[in-house]
């Protein structure tokens, strides 16, 4: 995707709503996260939300914010991984009112998955779902983000940029309507979807 193309992106963006779903949604998941290492995220035993837990642990630690740090649960962690890659499921049977479980499922969410977070939205945690329109997930979620595959030009993983981007990003100003500081949520858009989009062609890799 060339730079018209990426501009292009941008405008299509601006008026379809989702720069807004995607800020409410972060705003939620930064409220809920109350205690470092209290945001638990979780995928799909295909799909391990890699991508987004460190980019939320980039902007945890570019905004300076401990509780928005993540922390990764995965369903079968190799014994030798390191120690923040290797917490399985058990780690949610802990999970308890002041923690919050981010689920980020681009398939239907299985029936184990679904009975896990129910468990632990019964243990009194927030649940927040980014799916492809999954209802029952979507039931079970305090707040959800449904990406569903026929959103172009907004794929499910330009969706997860915009909402770490956001979550990272400092609160506006009630008088001025914009963010304190020179980095504000929009200004760093353009960046996150040139990322997201690739180089221009030509370019060296």
């Amino acid at each position: 995707m060339n730079a018209d193309q990426v501009a292009a992106l941008r405008v299509l963006l601006a008026p379809t709503g989702w720069l807004d779903q995607t800020r409410h949604f972060a705003r939620a998941l930064r409220a809920s996260s109350r205690t470092p290492q209290g945001l638990l995220v979780v995928g799909t035993p295909q799909d391990e939300p890699w991508h987004m837990t460190a980019h939320l642990a980039d902007e945890a630690r570019l905004a300076e914010i401990p509780e928005l740090a993540p922390t990764l649960i995965r369903w079968a962690p190799p014994a030798g991984a390191p120690a923040h890659l290797r917490i399985g499921l058990d780690r949610l049977t802990a999970a308890g009112r002041s923690e919050t479980l981010l689920v980020v499922s681009p398939q239907a969410a299985s029936e184990e998955l679904l009975e896990r977070v129910s468990d632990v939205r019964r243990a009194g945690a927030t649940i927040l779902a980014l799916d492809r329109g999954d209802p029952e997930l979507t039931a079970l979620a305090h707040e959800a983000l449904a990406v569903p595959p026929d959103t172009a030009p907004l794929s499910f993983d330009a969706a997860q940029h915009l909402v770490t981007a956001a979550a990272g990003d400092p609160p506006r100003s009630r008088a001025t309507g914009s963010a304190p500081g020179g980095s504000s949520f929009r200004s760093r858009l353009a960046q996150l979807l040139n990322t997201v989009s690739g180089p221009p062609p030509g370019t060296a890799d």
